[in-house]
This record gives C-alpha cells, structure tokens and sequence, in this order.
C-alpha cells in the first residue's frame, strides 16, 4: 500500500510559503523530499472542510466587437457536479471527485476525508480583453472558443476579488483555452491553479465547456476536475512564476516522461518536474500536441439522471515510484510509475544517405535551418543535403552588450570564419541560396531608437559581405517588436521598434542590390493570427511584410509556433493537420480582413510564400499531402478545409522547415521525400 511507503509529517505552519491565506494543507515525506497536500494527515483521521467561493467569470473579447463569454449560466450544473455533489467512485462509497482522489492516493478506507463546503456563488466578475491579450474564435458550424493569456485574466480577476484566507475561490470561465507565459506560442491549457502571489488566495482557474465548437473534445466539468485535482496535490503552486527563472513554491519531483502510448509514435518526451507538465499544466494522461486543445478519455460518472465526464488523473504515486495504485478514477490508464527523463536524447544511427539532386531546379525549393549539430552530431555546410535549395544558417542574435542594434555571430561547431566562408561559396556553387538568420527563438531584439537603424545597417550589411550570404532571414519572436497601444493601422505603423526596422531592411536593400535577399519567419500569432486580433504580438508581422512587400524575397509562416485559428471558410483549425497548413496558408495568399479592424490585408504573391513545418512535430505524409494540395491542388481524402483557389497555387514557392540537422539525424526522412516531390511540380512560373 501507498502509505506504508510514506512518512507523513506535519510541520511547523511557518515553514509554508503564504500559509495564513491558503486553504489546510498536511506535508510528508517520499523518498527524501517534503509535498504540500490540501488537508490534513491521513493517520489523524476525520474530515477537513474546505470552504470554496465560486467565481464566474465573463471574458469579453475586445477583438471581436466586444463579444463575451460568460460562465454564470453554467454555475447550475457545476454545483451539482461530482465537484461538489457525492457521486459512486471505483472501489469507494459515494464522496466528491477530490476526495476520492486522496483517498485513491494514500489508500485509506477509514474515516479520512477532505471535502468541499457547500459553495458561495458571488457575483459575475466582468473582465476586457484587449486585443493584445487574446481573442475570439467563432466555428461555422456553432459555438465559440476563447483563446486568452492566462497571466492576463488571472491578475484582472484577483483585482476584483480581493483576499479570502483559508478559501478556495474556484473561477470558472466559458469555453476558454489559454497560452501562458503572455506568449501565444506556449498553448494551450483549460486552466491553472495554486497561490495567487498578489492576495495569497487558493484558487482554481479554469474553463466549464457547454455548447462549445466541434474541435473541443473535453467536456463539461472536465477542465474544472484536472485543475482541481492538480490543486489538491500541489496547493502551493505560484502559476506566474516563469518556469525558466524555476518555481520554487510548489512540490517538486524528479523529471518525469509522459506515457509514451499516449501519443503513437511519441517516445515520451519531459513532462516535467512538477504536478502536471511544465507550462500548460496538463496531466500524463492528455494526449495533445503542443499547441493543441487539451484532450484526454474522460472517466465518465453518473449519479441518478445526472452525467458527467471528470479528468482521468495521475495520482501521487505515479510521481514517487510508490504504492501500486497510478490513476484516477481509471486505475487502468497508467498502469505502471513514472519513468524518469533522460537529459539528453541519445543520437540515433544513420542508416540512409541523402538523395542527391536530379536534374534543373524548377523554382519550387525546399528551405531549412542550418544549426550545425543535432543530438551531438556534427554537421558541416558542405554535408547539407543536395535536396535542401536555401539553407538558413542560425543564427546571428542580439548582442544585449553593445549599442541597440547590433548583431553578433559566431560559426557553429568551432568552424574558424574562412573555413565558414569556404562552406557557403561550396553551397553557392551548387546553385543553392545561403541566408543569415537574425534573432532566434528566445532571443530579444529592439530597435527602438532611430540612432539605432545605422548600427543595425552597419552590422547587417558587414556579417553579409564579410560571409558572402545572399540575404538575411528575420526572425524575430515573440516578445521582440509587438505592437504599441493604439498602433492600428498596419499601414501607417507606429511603433518604434516596427517603424525603424522597415526603415533599417529598405537601406540594406538600397546598400547590397538587387540580388539581397530578405525572408521573413514569422510565429503563426506573428502573422496569420492577425486575421482575428491585432495588437501586442498579434499582426506583429502585418506591417513589417507589407512595409517591405517590393523587396520582399519570401514569407514562410511558421506553422508549428500557433495556437487554434480561424480560416476564410470561418472554421476553427488546430495546428498539425492538411487542414491547418492550407487555411493558415491560404490567408496569406488570399488576403484577410484584419480582426478587429476595418481593414484588409493585401495578397501576398504566391511565388513568395512558402510554409514553415517543424521537423520533430510533423511528420511526412502530413508534410506531402500539405503540399500537394497547396501547390496540386490535390485535395486528400478527410480534408475539410476547401481551397479558394481549388487549383491550388502552382507558382508558390515550396516548404521550410526548422531544420536541417534534425532532419539529417532522422535519417533525411523529410527531405528525401519532400525535396524530390517539390522539385517534381512544374517549372514555377517567373514572378
């Protein structure tokens, strides 16, 4: 049994970070290190009642003409959920969802409980969202879907509420998924949960899902149980601590792998080292990619008429390696203890070569990221795949130690600058295009000052002649060059940053000629996202390719870095999908009215559109048939998503992808099918 496994101790009440607000909680000892649990010790018995206030909450999206979403009508149904009402668990007497969950957990059949009071219901708590920090998206076909910053809405919400000691205030919101670390990149969640740094307040935030579109796959209470049971097993969590700077204030345990037969063909990458995974806060048994909804096979529960789907959950001992017992309600679902996380993945054996190159370039190129090792494998220029048309060497970043606007670049894997040099003239050689990356994810890039456009002028040009680049890339990410409050126009810019980089990329044109070339790199919220929302981040790109659109060599959006969007056919598309790929790819090339405003983006030319793909969450056949369909017009068989242009677009330009030396240490299994089907489509028309 678990307990027998377990020391449990109760110490002094100062040893707990914010204890005076927060809900009882217990401590005891796995394996050397103390967890914080909502309650009290299981061998003191009796019950421990936690008074709970529920918080509704409405979301109005200031994106989308002030539509809301409000959570009070589902108040009803919540409080006669198994979060409050007794419902029959697996092998226990009728009790709440939590407290079947610790019980499950320390195994205990005595009279040991941890239950919620009957709640107090307070009034709505309204709150805007600005376009900066999320926006709406409406399905065709019914129902719509929230897409929020998390930090945004959880700092507005306890503004409003004020401090409740020794309560749990469970906020629920309708039908919202959320990103975190204020960057649309990292989504999504249904919730979060712990302490509240500003009023040391308990709580829960999370999502009821009622009447939600087609794509939401979890259901009612749900969302509401995973962040629940998360709580109770790690109260002390601080959701706003960045997890890079590292949470010191929640239970910790060594990093652990999620299942790998969640996912087919994942081979269980880090989970975390805490409850529930790193940044989305989302259970070993979700099966989501990043950037997805959360999803997971509900334990579906009945009590009398009343139906409800709870979150299958991993219970404590699935974290320690102790007791026999690793999920709830299903014990079936994980069946054996966490594995632990290996800290570096181990290369493979390479056991194919690259396919060379066949015949004339027809126009149609296969673009990558040049890094210069993958899982401690080398890789030099001259060994780049002939398939590969541009490569993309990254990256030259931001050198934070010198004047705003300066650049720094090093050659990867100890390459002195000649023997770098002697690599690209090889490649240029062979017909291909060879461009300097700016910037790189994680990397913060301003240029904020207009003394600064000569230094980045001055830098840029001096590391492409000095290498004999052809161009440079921009790429940019989030949180470097968002938008300004009140900058609305995308063609009439006016934030700093924005304004001095088209400005400093127009100067580098007129300085290296005609034959410099400029890509861009856009993040999905970057760009695409602008079809619904514009501000801070969103559209970020809209005017920095239009402002450049006459020197503008090619776009690729990344598809991979993207939240849920919505396409021309006012459909909801996930990324990782055919469907994805062509309505995100299709609003580039057809144009979109600008969320929020009355203003259309223009066209971008197909011949200077291509679509970012990201080698490790792909695959082949999604990448081939994108790319059929885009180019071919051969729509696959199970696509939803109609093409405007049901020919699809033959003079676009090809595929990118992030990058060449994953696809190298995988065997070139992207580029030795993508390249050669590219370079299968006909000769593409000249611009």
């Amino acid at each position: 049994m678990f307990r027998s496994h377990i020391n449990i101790v109760v110490l002094a009440v100062a040893a707990v970070v914010a204890r005076s607000q927060t809900v009882p909680t217990f401590q005891y000892h796995a394996n050397g290190a103390v967890y914080s649990i909502v309650g009290r010790d299981p061998a003191r018995g009796g019950t421990t009642r936690i008074p709970v206030i529920v918080v509704p909450v409405a979301l109005q999206f200031a994106s989308q003409a002030g539509e809301v979403l409000d959570a009070t009508a589902s108040v009803p149904e919540l409080l006669h959920s198994p979060i409050f009402a007794s419902f029959p668990f697996p092998g226990q007497a009728s009790t709440q969802y939590s407290d079947a969950m610790l019980r499950a957990s320390f195994q205990h059949a005595g009279d040991w409980h941890t239950l919620f009071e009957k709640p107090d219901v307070i009034e709505t708590v309204s709150i805007a969202v600005p376009p900066e920090a999320g926006y709406l998206l409406n399905s065709k076909q019914g129902g719509a879907l929230g897409i929020a910053d998390i930090n945004f809405v959880q700092r507005q919400l306890f503004k409003r509420v004020g401090k409740h000691p020794g309560s749990l205030l469970l906020a629920i919101t309708n039908n919202t998924a959320y990103y975190v670390e204020r960057d649309a990149t990292i989504c999504c969640t249904w919730g979060t949960h712990g302490t509240d740094e500003a009023t040391g307040n308990s709580f829960v935030l999370a999502s009821y899902l009622s009447r939600a579109p087609a794509i939401v796959q979890d259901q009612d209470v749900q969302p509401l149980t995973e962040q629940i049971a998360e709580f109770m097993n790690d109260p002390l969590h601080d959701p706003l601590v960045p997890v890079e700077k590292g949470d010191q204030t929640g239970n910790k345990f060594p990093r652990w792998r999620r299942p790998a037969f969640m996912r087919p063909g994942d081979q269980g990458p880090c989970g975390g080292s805490g409850v529930a995974t790193t940044y989305f806060l989302l259970e070993p048994t979700d099966t989501n990619r990043k950037n997805n909804l959360p999803f997971s096979k509900p334990f579906v529960i009945t009590s009398g008429t009343s139906t409800y789907h709870v979150q299958n959950v991993a219970l404590l001992p699935w974290y320690t390696g102790t007791g026999q017992t690793y999920s709830f309600p299903d014990a079936t679902v994980l069946t054996e203890p966490a594995k632990p996380c290996p800290t570096r993945i181990a290369a493979s054996d390479i056991n194919s070569a690259p396919k060379p190159q066949s015949g004339p370039r027809n126009g149609h190129s296969l673009i990558g990221y040049y890094t210069g090792s993958d899982r401690e494998r080398t890789l030099a220029l001259d060994a780049v795949s002939p398939q590969w048309d541009v490569v993309i060497v990254a990256f030259a970043v931001p050198d934070h130690h010198a004047p705003e606007g300066t650049l720094r670049f090093q050659p990867p894997n100890g390459n002195s600058p000649e023997q770098f040099k002697a690599g690209i003239a090889g490649l240029k050689r062979q017909g291909r295009k060879v461009l300097l990356s700016l910037g790189g994810g994680g990397q913060f890039f301003t240029l904020d000052q207009a003394a600064s456009i000569p230094v980045f002028v001055s830098c840029v040009s001096r590391l492409v002649r000095d290498y004999g680049f052809d161009g440079i890339d921009l790429d940019f990410e989030t949180p470097s060059l968002m938008l300004a409050s009140g900058d609305t126009d995308f063609r009439h810019p006016t934030t700093p940053g924005i304004v001095h980089l088209i400005a400093a990329l127009k100067q580098l044109k007129a300085q290296l000629g005609s034959g410099f070339l400029i890509s861009l790199v856009p993040e999905g919220p970057q760009m695409v996202a602008g079809h619904v929302s514009y501000g801070g981040q969103f559209g970020s790109y809209l005017p920095i390719a239009y402002g450049i659109r006459d020197i503008l060599t090619f776009i690729d959006v990344q598809d991979y870095n993207t939240p849920p969007l919505e396409g021309l056919d006012g459909e909801i598309y996930q990324a990782g999908s055919v469907d994805y790929h062509a309505a995100m790819t299709e609003l580039v090339l057809q144009g979109f009215r600008v969320g929020g405003q009355n203003l259309s983006y223009p066209a971008i030319p197909q011949n200077q559109v291509a679509v970012g793909f990201y080698v490790e969450e792909t695959d082949v056949p999604t990448v081939t048939a994108s790319m059929r369909y885009l180019i071919g017009g051969a729509r696959p068989s199970g696509a939803s998503y109609a093409l405007r242009n049901s020919g699809g677009y033959r003079s676009m330009m090809g595929a990118m992808f992030w990058n060449i030396d994953e696809d190298r240490s995988a065997g070139y299994g992207f580029s030795n099918v993508v390249g050669p089907l590219l370079h299968s489509f006909a000769v593409r028309p000249a611009p």
